[in-house]
């Protein structure tokens, strides 16, 4: 009879093939709706639904793209606003940036399989 050899431990190169599948898409939505902007509602409803069941490292990448969505959104709207007087525009420009990062930041831990440090951060 020969023996049954258990699958190997997940590394970071793992498929997504587990529980970090959901936080994978959400990041993707997010940066997705840079070109199709309700892609982010689909993604904030995703992260609210599944920050309560998720394993406890995983939660703090909900919170962390729960609040990336608001303060994306203020950030985008006080630059709309800004705009009428020019300053906006640069700042909008600023925003889309700060949302790419932290999106890319949030993609690198959650694929090291690590918690994101500070997910209450206003900043990256």
């Amino acid at each position: 009879m020969s023996e049954v050899t258990p699958p190997p431990a997940p590394t970071a190169n793992t498929p997504l093939t587990d529980e970090r599948q959901v936080a994978f898409l959400i990041y993707l939505l997010y940066l997705g709706a840079l070109v199709f902007g309700p892609l982010a509602i689909a993604g904030l409803v995703l992260a609210y639904v599944n920050r309560e069941t998720a394993p406890d490292w995983l939660k703090t990448h909900h919170e962390f793209q729960v609040r990336t969505f608001w303060i994306g959104l203020l950030y985008a709207g006080v630059s709309f606003v800004l705009c009428f007087v020019l300053i906006g525009f640069p700042l909008l420009l600023a925003s889309v940036i700060w949302f790419i990062v932290r999106c890319a930041l949030g993609l690198d831990r959650l694929l090291k399989r690590e918690a994101y440090p500070k997910p209450e951060s206003w900043l990256v």
